[in-house]
């Protein structure tokens, strides 16, 4: 189970997290290196533009790209992106945004795309000055469609978003990123939580793609971008403008570079077959409960691992899916569990940071709401 210190001293209930890498839960939990070389940074001075330069030659030579950068966290990064491409390293533009008058600030982006992580996406392009440009509806975005919406004169950027929170029949991001190369726009993908997946969404070629290190690779809060060089050198740029709020801490990106190197050393085929594993087991076992039938699913949005999806048919109790959910929030431990599906009579378990008697854990507290 969690340590219960730092719950106990601020009087905080433990959670024990099910539902997925989500802001709202902590995204997730790093291991006890990262945790240390974390905290150890924090007793220390450096030069933070140093620090910055040699984050970001690290991560570019790991990933295989030209350059990249590291920001607060990849809702920054959109922001500052936006930035990046219309005032470019011009120090007069930088520090006149969000005040784009003289610059092209139309930034495309799908009608599908247009999620919400917990703040809509248009808002954090908006927050640099750009007007954002929707193209398609909810429904569909095709290809004439998103054309029309990137040959207009004063587009500045095309934003594709690499989610599961996308809807709709929509141009594909491979697709996207050619139709924007060919008008010689640059492409920024919001792919935060996909970095499990990161060699398949850099191969799109886009300009930046922005990465959350704190869903899968386990890291303190930090955004990281990825990309060509001169849009790289454009965003650190903007650390002097609209960056400088959003800047990475000195804890933070020591504690990435922990994070990347354990990423490196990780034999990633035993991981796989280790977490396939266990959530076979932790299936099989939920679907010997009365009125559950639980199977395990594919990532949907293609990372390299399986979800356990379980559906409440009859349960003894009477509870349906969504009072199962919403018990399961209410102890100490608190129990997250993906419930957007709830009205159909579905529960999802994401099981990718819980530990064996975390797993245990869940599995009796739904065997007393199912039979009770």
């Amino acid at each position: 189970m969690l340590s219960m210190d730092v719950h106990e001293t601020y009087g905080l209930r433990r959670v024990i997290n099910a539902r997925g890498t989500f802001t709202p839960l902590g995204v997730s939990r790093s291991t006890e290196a990262v945790a240390t070389e974390t905290g150890a940074a924090l007793r220390h001075f450096f030069h933070m533009g140093d620090l910055q330069d040699r984050a970001g030659r690290i991560i570019a030579d790991r990933a295989g790209v030209e350059a990249a950068a590291v920001c607060h966290c990849a809702a920054a990064a959109i922001t500052i992106a936006c930035a990046a491409v219309m005032a470019g390293a011009d120090p007069e533009r930088v520090v006149r945004l969000p005040d784009t008058s003289g610059m092209k600030n139309r930034v495309v982006i799908q009608a599908g795309h247009l999620v919400n992580y917990g703040q809509p996406v248009d808002q954090a392009v908006r927050l640099s000055g750009a007007e954002v440009v929707v193209a398609g509806d909810d429904e569909s975005c095709s290809r004439e469609a998103l054309e029309t919406a990137l040959d207009d004169a004063e587009t500045v950027a095309l934003l594709i978003v690499d989610s599961r929170l996308c809807k709709g029949a929509m141009v594909a991001p491979a697709d996207a990123v050619s139709l924007a190369r060919a008008r010689a726009i640059p492409a920024i993908i919001d792919a935060a939580a996909q970095d499990l997946r990161m060699a398949d969404v850099l191969s799109y070629g886009a300009d930046l793609t922005i990465f959350s290190a704190q869903n899968y690779l386990a890291a303190p809060t930090v955004g990281l971008v990825l990309g060509k060089e001169t849009p790289v050198t454009a965003f650190r740029a903007q650390e002097t403008g609209i960056g400088r709020g959003m800047k990475a801490s000195k804890e933070a990106i020591i504690g990435l570079l922990a994070a990347v190197r354990e990423r490196g050393d990780e034999d990633l085929d035993a991981w796989r077959e280790s977490k396939a594993a266990e959530a076979e087991a932790f299936a099989a076992d939920l679907d010997g409960l009365n009125g559950i039938a639980a199977k395990t699913v594919p990532d949907p949005t293609e990372g390299p691992f399986r979800r356990v999806e379980a559906e409440i048919a009859s349960a003894p109790s009477g509870r349906t899916a969504a009072e199962i959910a919403a018990e399961l929030g209410k102890g100490d431990p608190a129990v997250f569990v993906y419930d957007a599906d709830a009205p159909s009579g579905r529960l999802g378990f994401e099981l990718m940071a819980l530990s064996a008697d975390e797993r245990a854990f869940l599995l009796e507290r739904i065997r007393e709401l199912v039979e009770v």
